[in-house]
């Protein structure tokens, strides 16, 4: 396993003028409901907005799977029946991009106070902080990655599959991508996620969503050749230690820790964002008219 120390990504100046700072890590090792996991994070960027809780780097995982739709993205876009039937469930996130299937897979999320020196400027400024910590991780875990360049966008003919492609300064593995993400700045928060799917096959999304079939059999092979999961960048076998959420986690703090001169301090939720969680996880991602807008 590589140490990464060979690589720091941050442009060195920057590096230089950013002061140390301690943020709070959140590591959850038992799974959440897509539902539950959205209202976390959103909980958490609203807590740091009020200074109530400290600038957070939280790792999590789904259970069951799930599919999530970008904040805009319609729901016309998921066969709801497949969805069922594969007892996947469905939620719609606070972020933009396209639907997700969550399983199997690492998530990270940051929640900062939008002034936060790591996350203020624009949305492409945090995204390539955010980017240069998640290569410092992968390449400490022998990945040889690299991030999409900062002129890439997504064009208006994307399909619904956020991995299809990858935009500006996403995560690649050679030609293919390996890590999509997503950001909301409201309410003096910034909070941006990402996905790294770990183990499996990549184009298990396409079994959920609303297409014939000639599109879902053209679309599952070019995502197979455009994207991939952590096993497969390493070429390792899925039950490989390499590519447990452990070790990918510890990786990730250590990446963080480096490329963005942070001390990440293990803790848990705070009482106030647990109960916030909770009333959102009944108001909003848990609710229909939320999840299921056309």
């Amino acid at each position: 396993m590589s140490d990464g120390r060979a690589n720091v990504f941050v442009d060195s100046d920057e590096l230089e003028t950013m002061e140390p700072a301690t943020w709070r890590l959140v590591v959850e090792t038992m799974p959440r409901s897509g539902a539950a996991n959205m209202a976390v994070d959103q909980a958490i960027a609203e807590a740091c907005a009020a200074g109530d809780s400290p600038p957070t780097v939280r790792f999590y995982a789904w259970r069951p799977p799930a599919v999530s739709l970008g904040r805009l993205q319609p729901i016309a876009d998921i066969d709801e029946a497949a969805v069922q039937r594969l007892g996947y469930e469905i939620v719609r996130r606070p972020t933009g991009g396209r639907a997700i299937l969550h399983t199997d897979e690492f998530t990270y999320s940051v929640a900062a106070a939008a002034d936060d020196p790591r996350v203020r400027g624009g949305v492409m400024d945090a995204y390539l902080r955010i980017s240069n910590a998640l290569l410092a991780g992968l390449r400490r875990l022998g990945v040889a990655a690299d991030k999409a360049p900062g002129t890439v966008r997504v064009g208006p003919d994307v399909s619904a599959v956020c991995f299809e492609v990858p935009s500006a300064y996403e995560i690649t593995a050679g030609t293919r991508k390996l890590m999509g993400s997503a950001q909301s700045r409201r309410a003096g928060y910034v909070l941006q996620h990402g996905s790294l799917p770990l183990v499996g096959d990549i184009t298990r999304l396409i079994d959920v969503l609303a297409l014939d079939a000639e599109t879902a059999a053209r679309l599952r092979a070019e995502l197979s050749e455009r994207a991939c999961t952590l096993a497969q960048a390493l070429a390792v076998p899925d039950d490989s230690e390499q590519v447990a959420f452990e070790t990918v986690a510890a990786a990730m703090q250590a990446g963080f820790g480096e490329a963005l001169r942070l001390t990440l301090a293990p803790g848990p939720l705070t009482p106030g964002e647990v109960r916030r969680s909770a009333e959102l996880i009944r108001t909003q991602f848990g609710s229909d008219s939320w999840n299921r807008q056309k």
